[in-house]
């Protein structure tokens, strides 16, 4: 192993604990003692970006919770606003950025509403000074390492009424016992590990949230359990590269999802997100060995040329790839298959490109998430000279998109007729006379329910199965 790509976290100290516990209730305090009508004041956590960030988000929300405020989900409802952002995509940072703004308006009704800043976005040195000098109405920006910090944040605003603004610093920590809102009352994030070394030359992420750093095993352990007891049904672990998880403490993520599976309980395991490169045969075997497990495995592939595998420095080629996904279709047949893809790369050619389409037709995956390539400021990527032009991007991505759909309907073909098994997740949000919920193998299910069934597993036969999504009918509650 080499140690030189190992990194353990700082931890936090007993005095930086007993700060936020300190702030904690001094905002408490003030909050409980500003009353309007004996309603306690609300924030809202308005949250882009990927499960990472929404996992942060419902952490932000519960130190809220402890600060004393309720939680609301309607900004206008709210005296206490935290833009959680993202900066893998542009179009996710002209959102946040245009949503924020949209705020102005709500800081003049009232006077008294706070509004932050928090997350990848700005853990960029520019972006943070955009909002100091563009947002002025935005009292405090906080940068994805000061997380754990946000009583002290908040405090120090509301009792001094002066702007904050706290960059990263390289300062990365892993915060033990956060409160937590969760959404959701029978589906978790679990967040495994943060950062990332790999350094895809298109990929902001190492720079907005660190060096790779794992939290200890046990600490995983202990949440998952206390989620079963709860009565959580689904727990997706989460990392920028699962995969790699647990360098510093001599396991990897075999281990620990064979730990977790040792846990009681009526639950489904899933995972986000892989790393080709870290695939191993133990992983595969575990996955073969623990139904508990999901059928569906997420391999980024991103494109299906050496040629720009190599220019985004993913460290494999496609016959590696190829390999890894032979593997796991032997060991777990019935499984289901997904992919990243970027098109129009820097430098990508018509051939590069045809690759990738080669690579649709050789693997057959469930589903693709694709991507037009967007330029992300810092990344190698970004200042490369072979633009390709956004005509022929969109081009290229429509002509991906007509390969993948006959081939995703026929992969969910093999479903008619077979009863899977399902959590309910509530009403259609596209069709309310219909229920919800995802397989084993994440396809999305439509069925005919009632309300009773919301958070639970429930057995539907499919009676048609289309790429993106299956309708049936249940056969056992």
């Amino acid at each position: 192993m080499d140690n030189k790509n190992i990194y353990r976290a700082r931890k936090i100290t007993e005095e930086e604990i007993k700060r936020q516990a300190d702030c904690t209730a001094k905002v408490r305090e003030r909050i409980l003692s500003e009353r309007d009508g004996g309603a306690r004041r609300a924030c809202c956590v308005v949250t882009y970006g990927c499960q990472q960030n929404e996992a942060d988000g419902e952490r932000i929300a519960g130190m809220a919770r402890d600060m004393g405020y309720t939680i609301t989900y309607t900004p206008e409802d709210a005296e206490l606003i935290i833009v959680n952002t993202c900066a893998v995509r542009d179009h996710a940072e002209k959102k946040a950025l245009s949503v924020t703004g949209g705020y102005k308006h709500l800081k003049v009704k009232n006077p008294d509403l706070k509004i932050g800043v928090c997350g990848c976005m700005v853990s960029q040195e520019k972006m943070s000074e955009k909002l100091k000098k563009s947002y002025p109405y935005v009292d405090f920006v906080f940068g994805t390492e000061s997380i754990w910090r946000f009583p002290e944040i908040l405090c120090r605003n509301l009792f001094t009424e002066k702007r904050g603004f706290y960059e990263n610093t390289g300062d990365e920590v892993i915060s033990e016992e956060m409160p937590v809102e969760r959404k959701s009352s029978f589906s978790a994030w679990v967040s495994i590990m943060y950062g990332c070394n790999n350094f895809c030359t298109y990929c902001i992420v190492p720079y907005v949230r660190g060096r790779e750093r794992s939290r200890r095993p046990e600490d995983i352990i202990k949440e998952v359990e206390q989620l079963v007891d709860d009565g959580y049904k689904e727990i997706t672990l989460l990392g920028q590269n699962v995969n790699s998880y647990g360098k510093e403490y001599g396991v990897d993520f075999a281990d620990l999802l064979s730990d977790i599976c040792k846990i009681d309980g009526d639950y489904v395991l899933r995972f986000m997100t892989s790393h080709p490169k870290d695939v191993s045969d133990k992983l595969i075997d575990v996955i073969a060995q623990n139904p508990k497990i999901e059928r569906h495995f997420h391999l980024p592939v991103q494109s299906g040329s050496d040629r720009m595998l190599k220019a985004m420095n993913r460290h494999y080629d496609t016959e590696k790839y190829l390999a890894a996904v032979n593997k796991i279709r032997e060991k777990v047949p019935d499984i289901s298959l997904s992919t990243d893809i970027i098109v129009g790369f820097p430098g990508e050619s018509e051939e590069d490109f045809e690759a990738t389409l080669d690579i649709l037709r050789k693997v057959k995956y469930d589903m693709i998430f694709s991507f037009i390539y967007s330029k992300r400021d810092g990344t190698p990527a970004a200042r490369s000279t072979e633009q390709v032009p956004d005509d022929v991007k969109t081009a290229r991505f429509l002509r991906m998109l007509k390969v993948q759909e006959p081939i995703a309907d026929e992969r969910a073909a093999r479903y008619k007729g077979q009863v899977v098994r399902v959590l309910c997740e509530g009403r259609s949000k596209n069709n309310e006379a219909m229920f919800t919920g995802r397989d084993s193998g994440m396809k999305i299910v439509l069925f005919e329910g009632d309300e009773s069934m919301t958070g639970r597993f429930v057995d539907v036969k499919i009676t048609e199965a289309r790429a993106f999504g299956m309708t049936g009918v249940v056969v056992n509650k």
